[in-house]
């Protein structure tokens, strides 16, 4: 089995320590960085995209995948920044203001990170100024934003305003999501997009830059 072979396997499967494993032996055979993210990670991610909407994965299958990804993404990135290698796009993401939930959060970041994309997560309780202060600052193209409580919808769209007002409103698109969170919603607060759940999420964000 080759090297690329064995680290699609090892994020499939979950397992970290075999990720690892492959992407040094990559590395060690000279494979190119860009070469071991999108052939053996990015493909490995989408395949378990694919395997969650159908129902073959759920959401703890994902979130051993994700990790295993990451695990071997660590070690690639010092490698792909020598390379230049350019991320597919920027994206802050962040559990809005007076709410705590990140688990649903920290996966979409994985999936997308899976995906090629840079992000910047601002972690949970984000007031709309902050991301305001991060798209001014780390001049993403997109933010995700997600709330698991009705009470914290509204800060979504204080976070829009907020970004009105700051003049920034129309240089990134917005994607939301959450479990009380719908597209009849997003649509209400002017948000670009909304997604139920990670893999789609990667969908959303891919049509949203493309």
């Amino acid at each position: 089995m080759d090297h690329l072979e064995s680290i699609y396997n090892a994020v499939l499967d979950g397992d970290a320590a075999s990720a690892q494993a492959g992407v040094k032996a990559a590395l060690a055979a000279n494979l190119p960085a860009d070469v071991i993210l999108k052939n053996g990670l990015i493909a490995a991610m989408s395949e378990v995209g694919r395997l969650f909407e159908e129902n073959e994965y759920f959401v703890p299958e994902m979130l051993v995948s994700a990790r295993a990804m990451q695990s071997g993404l660590a070690l690639l990135k010092p490698y792909l920044a020598e390379a230049g290698a350019e991320p597919a796009g920027k994206i802050i993401m962040g559990t809005v203001k007076g709410d705590l939930h990140d688990i649903g959060k920290n996966l979409v970041s994985m999936m997308l990170e899976g995906a090629g994309f840079e992000i910047i997560d601002l972690g949970s309780d984000v007031a709309p100024q902050a991301f305001v202060k991060a798209v001014q600052e780390r001049q993403a193209q997109v933010i995700g934003m997600s709330a698991l409580l009705t009470t914290t919808m509204p800060s979504m769209s204080a976070t829009i305003k907020a970004l009105e007002e700051a003049g920034m409103r129309d240089k990134v698109k917005i994607m939301i999501g959450g479990a009380p969170v719908t597209d009849g919603f997003a649509k209400q607060i002017g948000a670009d997009g909304f997604s139920p759940d990670a893999s789609s999420a990667v969908r959303l964000a891919k049509s949203l830059l493309g």
